[in-house]
């Protein structure tokens, strides 16, 4: 896993100097794919690492985290609270006042809305700073389209992009990323209470299970309900994760 972080933040550091950029910029929200990232990035980008914590309506933990990771591996951050902007994107849209008590959430619409804003912080910094935009997602989310299309979606480059959560959390072990964050409940803080495994329907071991059964064409030891779901989910959430389609006039008149 040593190998593997420095494997990483070399590939990192390729990616940002193909790019012509100076550094890289990233949300440090206080959950385990951040504090990774985050980690690695700093390891690639001692000096010209920048994380943006963005709180809206996040919980306090959340917010302490990502400054216990950021305090630990000496990144510079700096902190926006976007809540006003939420509430008034919302009420332009709807004329709808939001409830922070309210299960926003059971709205995907109004859930996106927060990872949507945030994508317009990250690419602001990012091009006033000439740093690249780096995802913090990993491969079990993205195989089943756990993420916001042009949100938490939206990046340069994602270094985690081929590591399922399993694999994640060993290399955060092994990067002494907070044990707090590490056990923790994996969230997205889209509304008070909500968890990932909740809504993808099965915990990440489970979900890591199968995934790796699909690669392999053996699913015999999986439960098949589980296996339909994450296909199901897979299939509906294909075109997160392909190029935008064109008609191509060429070949088609």
């Amino acid at each position: 896993m040593n190998e593997l972080a420095s494997r990483i933040s070399e590939w990192i550091r390729e990616r940002v100097k193909e790019a012509g950029a100076k550094g890289v910029v990233l949300g440090m929200s206080g959950g385990l794919d951040s504090s990774v990232t985050a980690a690695l990035c700093k390891k690639a980008f001692p000096d010209t690492t920048l994380g943006l914590i963005l709180p809206c309506f996040s919980s306090k933990e959340d917010v302490a985290h990502a400054k216990m990771v950021a305090k630990k591996f000496g990144l510079a951050t700096k902190e926006i609270d976007i809540s006003d902007i939420f509430k008034f994107v919302l009420y332009t849209l709807e004329e709808r006042k939001y409830d922070k008590e309210a299960r926003e959430g059971m709205d995907i619409a109004v859930a996106n809305l927060k990872p949507r804003i945030r994508m317009i912080c990250l690419y602001y910094f990012a091009n006033k700073l000439n740093y690249l935009v780096v995802g913090t997602g990993n491969k079990s989310e993205l195989s089943v389209g756990y993420f916001t299309k042009y949100g938490d979606g939206a990046a340069d480059i994602l270094p985690l992009g081929d590591l399922l959560k399993t694999e994640e959390r060993k290399l955060a072990e092994e990067l002494d990323i907070p044990k707090a964050i590490i056990e923790k409940a994996p969230s997205a803080g889209l509304w008070a209470g909500q968890t990932d495994e909740s809504e993808i329907g099965m915990g990440y071991d489970e979900l890591d299970k199968i995934l790796l059964a699909m690669e392999s064409g053996d699913l015999s030891g999986c439960n098949p309900e589980l296996v339909k779901r994450v296909k199901q989910m897979m299939a509906a959430s294909k075109h997160k994760r392909e190029k935008i389609p064109v008609f191509n006039y060429r070949r088609e008149r």
